[in-house]
């Protein structure tokens, strides 16, 4: 049977079929024909095995589909994500779990399963009352914290799981290892640095001080107060970059740390010299009254705070046994805390006039004192000490330069759960920062209501208003000078909160209403739409 194509050697349409080949052979020249033997392999998942691609694959040359293949690369991505969080294999168990779970073995693959399985993550840390903070999981994870809290948020709720409180204590030493573990630092340094802190950080707690804020902030905080305590060179940016938080905040908590305890110092003979400036130096003083001030027993009727102070007997014995440090740094002296007994200690809670004086000191025990300290100050004027240890000379014999001080005898310097935690009087219970805040944010806005009330008050009763006099004669002095001092004079005392309360104030909207302080709503209501009303 001839074709009619023409050969591609003579161009004569000669071409014919062999019969044993099947190939197109011209009967002219005798030329085969190639490219001319495709046979068609017809079939589906049951027909024959292709040459490149396999029957009952997706073509990517493997014997896996692609749910498995998405499923290895989602257990990769999870392994390799708990692996950076130091999860242990049980850990990483749980969060496998939780991810099928919730996926119902499905898995995932893109950007949001990343973030998925860091919130499972931290919810199975904070299931088991663990510290993870949620900054650091969204830091290994590479997403934004909010992101990683609304993927919290949905994965609790498609558990309808109910995750306990947030541990703090845990979380301070879990900061205490990361940031003291590879820095030269004695191990009871260490144990007395966190006690202290604990102490601290539940005091904080105490005083809301953690209330609505994040609590990493709080953790940095304390940290670096008690380093700067125990007298270890830490500066409170390092310390920031260590836990990723931000420096600004980090700072904002340890001034209000300082400012509660300026505040509890005041009870002191001299607290009306300690300032946030030189708390660090009184410090010692204050810890100590509050670690008294909370070991006091709640059940015994006190009428101030006068009747709990410090124990005069430690406080003494302390300062008089052998190997203490003076401010010196060079002087030790024999126990006389013997000196010091009262005759009747359970005469009465605290110290007055009359308990001092009866005391009996001998007077071979105060001449001692004196010579010994009178020699050691000739001694150090001698070495030709100036500056700083000059200064310290002056002030001459401190009680709390030595280092026994902390006592850790307290319950706070344990984990205590927040009922007992509130029970607990450290000498300080101020309201919640955010209370007086929103109190004082209330008296501002009842402020620029009167006062925006006697503006239009005066605009529309001039003769009523005589709060004006002072405002004219501003203005007048003012306008009487050059134009450059009238353009430095002139102070324009409104913004534009003010011009809203007017607005809102002359569309007749109450003042209640007015001092929560949801102008856009108000302005929507009464304002704007006032015409749809």
């Amino acid at each position: 049977m001839e074709s009619s194509r023409p050969c591609k050697s003579c161009r004569e349409r000669t071409l014919i079929t062999d019969d044993i080949t099947g190939c197109l052979v011209c009967s002219s020249c005798g030329i085969v024909q190639d490219f001319d033997n495709f046979q068609h392999h017809f079939g589906g998942i049951s027909g024959p095995t292709g040459t490149f691609v396999q029957a009952g694959t997706a073509g990517s040359g493997t014997v896996y589909s692609y749910k498995e293949t998405k499923i290895y690369k989602a257990k990769q991505t999870l392994e390799h994500l708990t692996k950076l969080l130091n999860f242990w294999p049980s850990k990483t168990d749980e969060v496998r779990i939780m991810v099928e779970t919730i996926t119902e073995g499905e898995y995932g693959q893109g950007d949001w399963f990343p973030v998925f399985i860091g919130a499972c993550a931290y919810v199975v840390m904070r299931t088991d009352s663990k510290s993870l903070p949620l900054i650091e999981v969204a830091d290994k994870v590479g997403c934004d914290v909010y992101e990683l809290g609304r993927m919290v948020n949905r994965v609790v709720q498609s558990l309808q799981l109910k995750l306990p409180e947030f541990d703090i204590v845990n979380l301070f030493e879990r900061a205490m290892q990361t940031c003291f573990g590879a820095v030269s630092v004695g191990e009871d340094k260490i144990e007395r640095m966190l006690k202290q802190g604990i102490f601290l950080v539940q005091c904080m707690v105490k005083w809301y001080l953690t209330s609505g804020r994040r609590p990493v902030p709080v953790v940095a905080a304390v940290l670096v107060f008690v380093a700067q305590l125990n007298e270890v060179d830490v500066r409170i940016e390092d310390v920031a970059m260590e836990l990723n938080v931000t420096v600004a905040t980090s700072k904002s908590r340890y001034k209000e740390l300082l400012e509660c305890l300026v505040k509890v110092a005041q009870v002191l003979p001299w607290g009306k010299d300690i300032t946030v400036k030189n708390i660090v130096k009184n410090a010692p003083f204050v810890i100590q009254y509050m670690e008294l001030k909370s070991m006091s027993n709640l059940g015994e009727k006190r009428k101030s705070l006068e009747h709990v102070g410090f124990d005069l007997d430690d406080l003494v014995g302390d300062c008089l046994k052998k190997k203490v440090e003076y401010s010196m740094d060079s002087y030790s002296m024999v126990n006389d805390s013997q000196y010091f007994e009262v005759q009747d200690k359970n005469s009465s809670s605290g110290w007055s006039v009359d308990d001092l004086e009866e005391l009996k000191i001998s007077p071979e025990c105060l001449r001692k004192i004196y010579s010994e300290l009178s020699n050691e100050v000739c001694n150090a004027q001698s070495m030709g000490e100036i500056g700083h240890n000059r200064r310290k000379r002056g002030r001459g014999f401190d009680l709390f330069d030595c280092r026994d001080w902390w006592k850790g005898k307290s319950d706070l310097s344990k984990k205590l759960f927040l009922k007992k935690l509130l029970e607990k009087d450290v000498g300080l219970n101020p309201m919640p920062p955010s209370f007086v805040n929103g109190c004082l944010t209330y008296q501002r806005r009842r402020e620029k209501i009167n006062a925006a009330k006697l503006r239009i008050d005066k605009i529309m009763c001039p003769s009523n208003a005589n709060s004006g006099d002072i405002y004219n004669l501003c203005i007048s002095k003012s306008i009487n000078v050059g134009k450059k001092r009238r353009r430095k004079r002139i102070k324009v005392d409104t913004d534009w909160e003010d011009f809203i309360i007017e607005t809102l104030l002359l569309h007749r909207v109450k003042e209640e209403e007015i001092e929560k302080g949801h102008y856009n709503t108000l302005l929507d209501l009464h304002v704007f739409n006032s015409g749809n009303m």
